[in-house]
């Protein structure tokens, strides 16, 4: 029985692939967080006050660990007040990475499974999707840290052995999602007018349990080494089809209001919220025909049923 790793347990994603690990019972568990916040089960081991940093001896996490899932980042921010974001996100993002992996490499790791994202290949997609080919474009510090770490990770690969397997997801949506898919399941829940009821957009999306699955499928399957593999749902969404599902899952009734692209994208320039606005109204579409081959490997999980679980989190809230 192989035994894993997973960094950033305490979060969306790293709490989620726990669940899932638990579940079919077929690793022996670790887990690697900086403060333990929450309990853990007896039979899962914690190693907690291990940061991302380049000074961090993980000799003690990695000791006969065969894979790492290493979700633990510094997490891109709506409001990020540091002086030299890139700076922070490469300190955390890539160094920390990189000191982890190093030492997973000397401790004999087998594969190392790196969260990365979609933002490694751009903010926006005008008439092709994003594939896992495409030359890169990151379109912020947060994106270009996770596409240097990538590079190093690969590099490191080639030169100790070590499987690596970097897995690249759009916007992650599921209960307690955090960030902007959460303030839309607010709204959606108050059931508030919102003027976006002719969107035309499409948009890749990802449920928590489709990315989990994807996730665990990548700790032994032999086709994933060395690898970048990109994750959605397989269905692509405009804002509003999103929208209305969401209404439904929610069961509110939702008055959306047509309004032209043009005049809210001015308004939200005007505002200051022109980030957020692209995030609603321009298109970000991922290819994932590679993945689903290389891994045998289909989003076992509808929208639907994705945001049905959502929504009864929400209710219970």
């Amino acid at each position: 029985m192989d035994t894993v790793l997973v960094t950033g347990a305490n979060g969306f994603i790293g709490s989620a692939i726990l669940t899932k690990l638990q579940l079919n019972q077929q690793y022996r568990v670790r887990v690697a967080v900086r403060q333990s916040s929450r309990p853990y089960p007896d039979d899962i081991h914690v190693y907690d006050g291990l940061e991302l940093a380049l000074n961090t001896d993980w000799t003690s996490a990695l000791s006969s660990v065969d894979v790492v899932i290493h979700c633990a980042a510094r997490a891109h921010l709506l409001r990020d007040t540091s002086a030299d974001p890139l700076a922070d996100f490469r300190r955390v993002n890539t160094e920390g990475t990189l000191t982890l992996a190093f030492q997973a490499a000397q401790a004999g790791v087998k594969r190392f499974i790196f969260l990365s994202s979609l933002g490694v290949n751009g903010a926006e997609t005008t008439s092709q999707p994003f594939t896992a080919s495409d030359i890169p474009s990151p379109h912020s510090p947060y994106a270009q840290s996770k596409l240097e770490a990538e590079v190093a990770l690969l590099k490191l690969a080639q030169r100790t052995g070590m499987s690596v397997v970097i897995v690249r997801p759009p916007l992650v949506y599921g209960p307690n999602a955090p960030g902007n898919f959460g303030a839309l399941c607010r709204l959606v829940q108050k059931g508030l007018p919102l003027p976006l009821g002719w969107i035309n957009n499409r948009r890749s999306f990802i449920s928590v349990d489709n990315l989990v699955d994807l996730i665990c499928r990548c700790i032994d399957h032999p086709n994933a080494v060395n690898q970048v593999l990109l994750a959605s749902d397989g269905e692509d969404l405009s804002t509003t089809e999103l929208l209305k599902k969401m209404g439904v899952a929610f069961e509110q009734r939702l008055l959306l209001v047509p309004m032209p692209v043009p005049v809210l994208k001015l308004g939200a320039q005007l505002l200051g919220k022109s980030k957020q606005a692209q995030q609603l109204l321009g298109s970000l579409q991922v290819d994932i025909e590679k993945t689903k081959l290389m891994l045998d490997w289909r989003p076992p999980f509808s929208v639907e049923q994705g945001l049905r679980k959502t929504a009864e989190y929400w209710q219970k809230a």
